[in-house]
């Protein structure tokens, strides 16, 4: 038998006593049935709300985890039974990442530690003289790793269609050489799908790269190199049901292999000497390993093999279809209250996964987000998202003007240039969706039933 089994044999069982998937029933997550105590008195079930930021692992990753713990050891560097077993579950675990992500021949599946580090790692390899091309439309985590190549920003399109000519453009009248393309699967501030398919198609023809951002599309629909055809894919765990500090970047292996290792140390050297001079001489690996040094984060690696699995097993159809009614109730709801402005891109008609943001006449958005905490019991997100130019676009300003992440120093009831976002998935009761929507009406129509102050930049409720 092989050692991956062993450890692995819980991966077939569903966590909890829900079904492991279908389109009529949420999949079962972590705090699906905390209480949290609400400032008008009592305790309400908790509505987590905030999956565009951290969706809640799946009860059957946790499992997972837990059935192996006891068995954990360090990888590649052990001869002992519990190392062997950790080796493999870590190959194997890299094994099931390149699956679900419809690698192709000869791509490399590197582990980091978020989407972030794993853009910033392909930053850190490019070679010498790439120029990039990045929306400002962006996540930070895509528009700002470039800072060793040139970068060309480009405006907010409004359109799928200007997203392409706009980017057909700006090759057109660069310079030949390396280039890259950066660019998002689904928005994390309006939820809308990018047309990846043909901004891939548009960079090839112009013999650009492509690396797809796919923090926030990985976990509502499926992501194939090989479909799309981009060059490189990165996403996180923790947005992808798993606990955090776990990311993936995966694609060509060329300028993996091709450039300095990303971190220098045990696990990227295969070979190191002393020269005749004192010095030291290093042969790297030429395998994803070159930019995996140090002791690898094995626990991480196997939690988003698990919620790769589950993802698959459960069957994205039918988890895009509960998904897409989520996001109608939403939307439905919240067009029925005239003071709510949804924001969007690309239009009312655009295909999106299940991530809105929206502003609220007469609210300050920190008090909005603050109310629905304090007096709901529901978890949303406020502010600029880590997109601060494309908010500040949606909303009327300019993408240059100056922001922060959460509340302005602005009082409950007065208007800021942020905007509150509401994000679900596959782990979310059909309950929390209504609870919201109903939460909204009330607010907007009765107002906040306790008093706020600003706190160190966030709207509290006042003791």
């Amino acid at each position: 038998m092989s050692v991956y089994s062993s450890a692995a044999s819980s991966a077939t069982v569903c966590g909890g006593s829900s079904s492991c998937g279908g389109s009529s029933a949420p999949l079962p997550v972590l705090g699906r049935d905390v209480l949290v105590p609400l400032v008008t008195g009592g305790e309400v079930t908790y509505a987590a709300l905030d999956y565009a930021a951290s969706a809640p692992a799946l009860q059957r990753v946790w499992d997972d985890v837990a059935a192996y713990a006891p068995y954990y050891g360090s990888v590649h560097r052990g001869a002992g039974y519990l190392s062997q077993l950790s080796t493999e579950l870590f190959e194997q675990s890299r094994a099931t990442v390149a699956d679900f992500l419809g690698c192709r021949e000869g791509d490399q599946v590197v582990f980091t530690r978020s989407t972030t580090d794993s853009l910033n790692l392909l930053a850190a390899v490019l070679p010498r003289g790439t120029r990039v091309f990045v929306f400002e439309t962006e996540h930070h985590a895509s528009l700002l790793p470039w800072r060793d190549a040139e970068v060309t920003y480009l405006s907010a399109p409004r359109t799928p269609a200007e997203a392409v000519a706009s980017l057909e453009r700006a090759l057109e009248e660069s310079e030949q050489g390396p280039r890259l393309v950066c660019v998002t699967g689904a928005s994390n501030v309006t939820g809308e799908l990018w047309p990846v398919r043909e901004l891939t198609e548009t960079a090839h023809r112009h013999g650009a790269r492509i690396v797809l951002d796919a923090a926030q599309l990985a976990p509502h629909h499926p992501v194939s190199l090989a479909e799309l055809g981009v060059d490189w894919v990165a996403f996180s765990g923790h947005k992808l049901y798993a606990p955090f500090g776990s990311g993936v970047l995966a694609g060509r292996s060329d300028w993996l292999v091709d450039a300095e290792p990303y971190l220098a140390g045990g696990g990227a050297s295969r070979k190191v000497s002393r020269r005749e001079d004192g010095g030291v001489d290093v042969e790297w690996h030429t395998s994803a390993a070159r930019h995996e040094a140090g002791s690898p984060n094995v626990i991480g690696a196997y939690s988003i093999a698990s919620a790769c699995r589950a993802l698959a097993e459960a069957g994205f159809d039918s988890l895009v279809e509960r998904e897409q009614a989520l996001v109608a109730r939403v939307r439905a709801g919240l067009a029925e209250v005239p003071q709510v402005r949804v924001l969007s891109l690309f239009g009312d008609d655009a295909p999106r996964v299940g991530v809105i943001s929206f502003v609220v006449e007469g609210w300050n958005s920190s008090h909005f987000a603050a109310a629905l905490s304090a007096e709901y019991g529901i978890g949303v997100r406020d502010g600029l998202f880590c997109a601060h130019p494309l908010v500040r676009t949606l909303l009327g300003g300019t993408p240059d003007e100056p922001g922060e992440c959460g509340a302005p120093e602005a009082e409950p009831g007065e208007r800021s240039l942020n905007a509150i976002r509401v994000s679900f998935g596959a782990g979310t009761p059909d309950e929390h969706v209504e609870r919201f929507v109903a939460a909204v009406r009330e607010l907007v129509g009765e107002g906040a039933k306790w008093e706020y102050r600003t706190e160190d930049g966030r709207c509290v409720p006042a003791r």
